[in-house]
């Protein structure tokens, strides 16, 4: 059984500015983000981790690396953010007032609506970051890994794995720097046990 740690990066200037769609800009962490991750690290103290992977934008990076208090964080690109096309660097509020249905598109079946109208549906972003998990159940059968992503991609992809329709994704929140655990059994099974916590 594989069990993960599941992270969303430290706060950013995107985040701490309304909440600007950060796909595939590549910006760092704030001072608050940073703390963040510190205070993550304390909640992982005296745990096992075999390994510690993240997205390769510096946001994901940084953040695993002050979360594992190791510099030998992997970064792979199949975490990297969803692709939000001409959302990037705009709050909602915004992008729905420049185009309403791409919003009302995304909305009602992102598996198959391409975010921003240029940008990633979710079905593709689903089956990436699934891959990478197949990947690691076979690397660390009964392994322990810490993995740093992104609030796209990590819900959408825990939605899935529960069974929810991709359009309800939103309704799972991932909070800065608060920690999920999940297990994946050999079949591929998922159960999630912890959920944004602090302790």
């Amino acid at each position: 059984m594989l069990s993960v740690y599941l992270l969303r990066h430290g706060e950013t200037q995107y985040n701490a500015d309304g909440n600007r769609y950060c796909g595939r800009t590549d910006i760092p962490l704030t001072d608050k983000g940073i703390a963040q991750a510190q205070a993550v690290r304390l909640q992982l103290q005296g745990r096992k981790l075999d390994a510690v992977y993240s997205s390769p934008l510096k946001r994901a990076n940084e953040t695993a690396k002050i979360a594992s208090g190791n510099n030998l964080v992997i970064a792979d690109q199949r975490l990297i953010e969803i692709d939000f096309g001409t959302w990037e660097g705009k709050r909602r509020e915004e992008f729905v007032a420049e185009n309403p249905t791409l919003w009302n598109n995304w909305s009602e079946d992102p598996a198959h609506a391409a975010a921003g109208g240029t940008g990633e549906n979710a079905t593709q972003v689903v089956e990436r970051v699934g891959s990478f998990f197949a990947e690691m159940q076979q690397k660390y059968k009964e392994g322990t890994i810490l993995v740093v992503g992104h609030n796209g991609i990590n819900r959408l992809f825990m939605a899935h794995k529960l069974g929810m329709p991709l359009k309800n994704y939103r309704r799972i929140v991932q909070h800065n720097s608060s920690l999920t655990f999940f297990q994946l059994d050999e079949n591929g099974e998922f159960t999630l046990e912890k959920l944004n916590t602090t302790s």
